[in-house]
């Protein structure tokens, strides 16, 4: 549990990560992983020492920031497939809620994140560009709602427990947040397809004059 004294400063965080992870995730890919491996290896260790002692939570977090970027730098390509399973994830979850109605069947869910991490290997450029447009767009949403004062997203940013990050159930109440994420998340995704090549390099402007 992030101590309540910062969840503003951790709400800036992700509102700053957010967007650089939505406009140059692609190009920074690597920075990126580092960036939410250490959110998640914070939150992950933040979580297990007594919550009334603010010093060994700090420890704690740092400590597991650390290894969280360190793991998710190195394994890249393990970071890539669970960029596309993620995103099948979402997909399946969404498509599933509105077309059946409920959560998918567990079996049916492990089968989509595996075909989707599976593809995700095979089409790397636009799985990052995608994936790291809509994580990076929703983790900005989730900053500027908290930074505004939305309970919810509160509790996100001061994350007393890992899970509560992706609050879905801050979208109902906040059609807008909703719309905007998808919006940032299209932006994003054209961003990065116009300024990046398929090495991740930015992509140079031609000269007028040139022949």
């Amino acid at each position: 549990m992030i101590p309540s004294t910062y969840a503003t400063p951790t709400a800036l965080i992700f509102a700053a990560g957010g967007l650089l992870t939505c406009f140059a995730g692609y190009r920074l890919f690597r920075f990126v992983l580092g960036l939410y491996g250490f959110l998640l290896g914070a939150l992950v260790g933040s979580s297990i020492p007594d919550p009334s002692n603010t010093w060994a939570i700090l420890m704690a977090l740092v400590v597991g920031g650390v290894v969280g970027a360190v793991l998710m730098v190195v394994a890249y390509f393990v970071a890539v497939g669970l960029v596309g399973a993620g995103l099948a994830a979402l997909v399946l979850n969404y498509g599933w809620k509105f077309i059946v109605g409920g959560e998918p069947p567990t079996l049916v869910l492990v089968i989509v994140c595996v075909i989707g991490a599976v593809l995700a290997l095979q089409v790397v450029r636009y799985v990052v560009i995608v994936g790291t447009a809509i994580a990076g767009s929703w983790t900005f949403m989730i900053g500027l709602m908290a930074l505004m004062g939305n309970p919810k997203s509160l509790i996100a940013a001061s994350a007393p427990d890992m899970w509560v990050v992706y609050p879905i159930d801050v979208l109902p109440p906040n059609s807008w947040m909703m719309l905007g994420w998808i919006a940032l998340a299209i932006v994003g995704i054209i961003v990065q397809l116009k300024t990046t090549t398929a090495s991740g390099t930015r992509k140079k402007a031609t000269d007028a004059g040139r022949k």
